[in-house]
């Protein structure tokens, strides 16, 4: 790339122009420090816990673990692009908040942004299933039981 040439990365259904200085950037420092998309949490910093989890093309990626350049051409989804054009809460958003499934709230953008991601590709989960889809997120606070009450839930919306 030129000096005046810019990588186009679509974020939150916005096209993001990204400075040639920032293409080598951990995505994770990017997303929070220059576009200030503080939803994406910085946890392990190895990829274990899922903190940081936002959506590459509809699917879970630890932002910990990749750089500005390796999401070139994708599409990107935190969770500060998860509510509505309106403002109103995504459907999966309101039922995490409906089944108590909010503690600290750190692991929460983690969280729904796997199960959203799970969501779209299996709209109808058994428990078993969604426990297995979302093992690679932690939590210390809800004990799950309620985390996958809240997808089990917003499943129905993606029957749509």
């Amino acid at each position: 790339m030129g000096a005046d040439k810019k990588m186009i990365i679509q974020i939150n259904r916005n096209d993001i122009a990204i400075p040639e200085r920032s293409t080598g950037m951990n995505l994770l420092t990017f997303l929070r420090e220059e576009l200030r998309l503080t939803g994406v949490k910085i946890g392990c910093g190895k990829g274990f816990c899922g903190s940081c989890t936002i959506l590459v093309d509809h699917k879970p990626a630890k932002a910990c673990q990749k750089t500005v350049v390796d999401i070139a051409g994708s599409s990107v989804l935190t969770i500060e692009g998860m509510a509505n054009p309106d403002g109103t809460l995504h459907p999966l958003q309101q039922a995490f908040i409906d089944a108590g499934a909010i503690q600290c709230g750190y692991c929460t953008p983690g969280m729904v942004l796997t199960a959203h991601g799970y969501l779209m590709r299996n709209p109808n989960p058994t428990r078993e299933q969604i426990k297995r889809a979302m093992a690679p997120n932690l939590c210390r606070c809800t004990g799950y039981q309620q985390i996958f009450e809240a997808i089990e839930t917003a499943a129905e919306h993606y029957h749509l």
